[in-house]
């Protein structure tokens, strides 16, 4: 009898859990069973690992033979588990030393020619591994730069299972054929979901993690100097990056609420090491992590059209959940054009994760916590034609109409919206250019960075790290504004114009204009200009500071 174990990992929303491949070789009819809970995909490992193993020189034990995944109550599914499951057999049948791959976590994909294929998920299953104490890891070649990213692992990429034999038995490695030059690897095309990267817009400039701030340094990335016009929503731009602070703008067709929105991503500052490998970490998993980017350093953009299902934006599907548009958005933008033609349900699911940062999903195959921590922006039209705000326009919808449109957008979502801001029709000097092109996209990303470092010097040796995160508490007792600051605010939450929760916010949003403005602590100018943005009431406040700067 024979017996030999080996590792890979079972993902588990973006959490992996290491998996031992047990296979043991009795006397009897040749057969071939796996056991411990897999899926379909799993099942059909059997075949192409047996046709792996024959055209990769290796003889297939005549016996039978029984493969165990343990832990059995944990579902697993996918295809990075034929690596394991090969090299756990050839050890059984002493092809290879089982002392050798005892500690040895391998994952990825056999094709049947013995090819080994990459494989979605590699970052966070390399980083469970790290973290179950494991130090050696055997991983396609293609996702070798990707499980490089976790530091103190020895990582080893092969292109095929006779490589993998050959550097068991201290053997000769055979060289595999590369692709043509010029031509794009086929074997990559395990890495992306078909039509994933479609649509996600996620933010591509950037790449390598690099010290500046400012996006907009190449020529076709958005700049914010080609929005015409409207300062006031520019600035509210700003204070949404420096700050964290949800967004909504409302306005007319045409006004530059998407331009704006496409933009924000590119004065947010570059991600930390931290976030970056949580940022890569999801999207590895949803297979939309771009080849040859094994770690996304820029904050992600994410912008689904109105017909997604609430499914598609907190996640979910069939089996275990997959993440949707809100984790794909993790440390980045989610983007939310034409809000008001949102299902109610799939709007009002994305309250839970604008608080929390993270959804958990329950499902009959478990249960998910999923990372969602994500600056959101909302844009819709006030009317259904859109034209209700306009002046001499023709708006023809009735006010019922109009009523039900904006009710849309449910008061328990805007509540948890810190900035709304109504965005004016762009006038005709404002597009011609004729009062000069607005600021370029370095210039604000450049204060959007010293408002983040002033912040991040208060909050130092706290839990938070931006003031969309402060708990209003805090901001009341630890962090108080200066004296008479928060009189108009008073009164506006006596008179029913804000909720306690406004208050927090408005508390919240005060401080980043404070620190935009380079004040000590928010004065009643911070303060009125924060409650500009959050009830959306005209006050004069913000058009001040637009001056001001």
């Amino acid at each position: 009898m024979g017996f030999a174990r080996a590792c890979s990992v079972a993902l588990v929303g973006v959490e992996g859990v290491v998996v031992e491949v047990q296979a043991d070789l009795e006397p009897g009819v040749a057969a071939f069973t796996l056991v411990g809970l897999p899926d379909k995909t799993l099942v059909e490992s059997r075949d192409r690992v047996r046709a792996a193993v024959v055209n990769s020189g290796a003889s297939w034990p005549q016996k039978k033979l029984t493969v165990g995944l343990s832990p059995a109550s944990v579902p697993k599914s996918g295809a990075g588990f034929d690596l394991a499951v090969a090299a756990a057999v050839l050890g059984a049948a002493e092809v290879v030393d089982p002392g050798a791959i005892a500690d040895l976590v391998l994952i990825g994909e056999l094709g049947l020619d013995g090819r080994v294929r990459p494989v979605r998920g590699v970052l966070p299953a390399v980083l469970a591994a790290a973290e179950a104490g494991y130090r050696q890891v055997v991983v396609p070649q293609q996702c070798a730069a990707e499980a490089m990213l976790v530091p103190d692992v020895s990582v080893l990429g092969v292109r095929s299972l006779r490589q993998l034999i050959a550097v068991l038995t201290d053997g000769v490695v055979p060289e595999e054929e590369d692709p043509a030059a010029g031509r794009p690897d086929p074997m990559l095309a395990g890495l992306l979901v078909p039509g994933a990267g479609l649509g996600t817009g996620i933010s591509r400039g950037g790449g390598g993690g690099g010290d500046g701030g400012a996006g907009g340094d190449g020529p076709d990335l958005p700049d914010l100097a080609d929005v015409a016009g409207q300062h006031a929503a520019r600035r509210a731009l700003e204070v949404a990056a420096s700050g964290g602070h949800h967004l909504f703008l409302s306005g007319p067709p045409g006004a530059g609420k998407t331009m704006l929105a496409e933009r924000l991503p590119w004065i947010l500052p570059p991600l930390t090491r931290q976030d970056s490998l949580e940022v890569t970490a999801v999207h590895s998993v949803a297979g939309i992590l771009p080849p040859g980017e094994p770690l996304l350093a820029r904050p992600p953009y994410c912008a689904p059209h109105h017909s997604a299902t609430m499914q598609s934006l907190v996640g979910g599907g069939a089996g275990v959940p997959r993440p949707g548009a809100v984790s794909l958005a993790h440390r980045g933008v989610l983007f939310l054009d034409e809000a008001a033609e949102f299902g109610s349900k799939a709007l009002d699911a994305l309250r839970q994760p604008l608080e929390a940062g993270h959804v958990v999903i329950a499902r009959a195959a478990g249960v998910v916590r999923l990372p969602a921590r994500f600056l959101m922006v909302l844009a819709a039209n006030p009317c259904p034609c859109g034209r209700h705000t306009l002046q001499g326009a023709g708006c023809e919808c009735p006010a019922s109409v109009i009523r039900r449109y904006q009710a849309r957008l449910s008061g328990p979502l805007l509540d948890r919206v810190d900035l709304r801001v109504e965005v004016e029709p762009v006038t005709r000097s404002d597009l011609l250019g004729h009062g000069g092109r607005g600021e370029a996209t370095a210039v604000v990303a450049d204060r959007v960075r010293e408002a983040r470092d002033r912040a991040a010097a208060r909050l130092d040796g706290t839990p938070w790290r931006l003031n969309s995160e402060v708990p209003g508490h805090e901001l009341r007792t630890r962090w108080q504004a200066g004296p008479g600051a928060l009189a108009q605010a008073e009164r506006d939450m006596e008179r029913g114009l804000l909720t306690a929760r406004g208050l927090d916010r408005v508390l919240r949003v005060a401080w980043t204009v404070a620190d935009l403005r380079g004040n000590e602590r928010p004065d009643a100018l911070d303060v009125a200009v924060a409650l500009e943005l959050r009830t959306g009431i005209a006050r004069g406040a913000t058009l001040a500071m637009v001056a001001e700067s």
